[in-house]
Formats: structure tokens, C-alpha cells, sequence
């Protein structure tokens, strides 16, 4: 009798929620906050931030009670059904990643229906030959000339994702992207690189019309995507500002940032 009634809990659980849940594989089932798929797989080079990150990003949801944050070291959880219990997809990535063509097409199908895309760092570094994804994130990772304290113009200092900054600029230690491929005419650029605080002369830069955004947004069909280019350092993750850009991205992302 026992045995039967835990199998009719389970299909009842089952069909209010779609799918059972896998552990580490869907995202978290909370109705209440934001619910944030975070994927850290390296295809290609693996950063060392990226196992502290795993911490810092689920503190964040956590403290600020703003998203709920599954962590995932795979693709397994880049299916459709799976894909229907989030708000949003966080990516610190690298390389071409093993998605089959039915994952990423659930992965498009998931922004372009409205859902939320962050991509941090190296997620410019990922999938050069999907397409589909250039159309998502907005530009691809082409070297880092500089690795040392730059200044960091805000170009729109009234978003409200960069907002909380209070000023024209600022400084940060960090590994320094420039990008290829970035679609201007589709893109919001919210902070950029100050050229005049690096050395231009380096044989490693390449001069780009649109100059070296460092974060941006997009709009992706009815998704919402924010991506900042910041993030090589362990010390500028534990940093308050730029964990307050995260959050602030993510929640912009979800469609929950007043």
C-alpha cells in the first residue's frame, strides 16, 4: 500500500511540474525567485575562475533572493523540458561545446521565446562555428592584448544595469578582450574599454570601428541577452561592483530589472 501511494505522489508531482527533476541537471524548482541555469564547461582553455565562480554566482542569487542558481558542468540539461523550468542561461565557457543539434536548437528556441542569455568572459570564446550562437552573444573573442589596471568608460550611465556605478568611469585589473565579428548595428553597449589608458602599439591589437566593448546587451527575437567581457580575475569576481553587475544583468535578463 505504501509502495502504491509513493508512486501516485510521484506522477502527481510529475505532472505539475512537467518532468521529475535530475539532480544538477534542471533548473532550481522555485516559482518565487528567478531560476538561473549556470553552465561552466570547458571545451577549449578551463580559467581558474571558473570553480570559485560557481560559489560566488550562487551566493549572489541567494543573498540578493533574487534567482535561484543550478549549477551544471555539462550539457545534459539543454533540453527543451528541461529548458521550460528556467529564466535564464549564464554561460563562463570556452570552445566548441558537445551540444547535439536538438540542444541547441532548445537553447535558441529558449531565448528567442522570450528567456534570458548572460555570458561572462569567456563565453565570447565559444561555439566560433554555431551561427546561431554569433546571433546570441554579439561578438567573438579575438586575443587579449592586455592584461593590467585599465579605465572602463560607462557609455550609458543611466541603464539601470550599470546605473548603480555613479560615474563616468573606472579602474580594474583584468585581462582586457577585444573583439571580432560584434554586431553594432544589434547591440547596446553599456561600459568599453578607455584606449588611452593601454598601449595601442601592441602587434596583438587590431583596430575595430565599434572600438572594445567590455559589457552589452541584446535583444534576441523576444529574449534578453547581457554579456560583459570582464571576469579573468579571482579578485574582480569577489569584487562588490562586479558582483552587482552580475546580478544586475541577471535580473535584466530574467525581464525582473525595475
Amino acid at each position: 500500500m505504501r509502495k502504491h501511494r509513493a508512486q501516485f505522489l510521484l506522477l502527481v508531482m510529475t505532472h505539475a511540474w512537467g518532468y521529475a527533476l535530475s539532480p544538477g541537471v534542471g533548473c532550481a524548482n522555485e516559482h518565487k525567485k528567478g531560476r538561473l541555469l549556470y553552465l561552466t564547461l570547458s571545451a577549449g582553455f578551463k580559467h581558474d575562475t571558473v570553480a570559485p565562480s560557481r560559489d560566488i554566482v550562487k551566493e549572489i542569487g541567494e543573498k540578493s533572493g533574487a534567482f535561484e542558481t543550478t549549477l551544471a558542468d555539462d550539457v545534459s540539461g539543454f533540453t527543451a523540458e528541461n529548458l521550460k523550468n528556467c529564466d535564464a542561461v549564464m554561460f563562463y565557457t570556452t570552445g566548441e561545446l558537445p551540444m547535439t543539434s536538438e540542444q541547441k536548437a532548445a537553447f535558441v528556441n529558449f531565448v528567442r521565446s522570450g528567456h534570458g542569455f548572460v555570458g561572462v568572459h569567456s563565453a565570447t570564446d565559444t561555439f566560433y562555428m554555431w551561427p546561431d550562437y554569433l546571433d546570441i552573444v554579439g561578438a567573438y573573442f579575438n586575443d587579449h592584448p592586455w592584461h593590467q589596471l585599465v579605465t572602463v568608460d560607462v557609455v550609458d550611465a543611466a541603464n539601470p544595469i550599470v546605473k548603480f556605478l555613479g560615474k563616468p568611469s573606472f579602474q580594474v585589473n583584468d585581462e582586457i578582450y577585444q573583439m571580432s565579428d560584434f554586431q553594432a548595428k544589434t547591440t547596446h553597449v553599456l561600459l568599453k574599454l578607455d584606449t588611452s589608458s593601454v598601449d595601442m602599439k601592441s602587434p596583438r591589437v587590431r583596430q575595430r570601428f565599434y572600438g572594445y566593448p567590455l559589457a552589452w546587451t541584446r535583444n534576441v527575437g523576444e529574449g534578453r541577452v547581457f554579456y560583459t567581457a570582464l571576469g579573468h580575475e579571482e579578485a574582480v569576481w569577489k569584487s562588490d561592483w562586479f558582483q552587482q553587475l552580475l546580478l544586475n544583468g541577471i535580473e535584466w535578463a530574467m525581464g525582473d530589472l525595475k
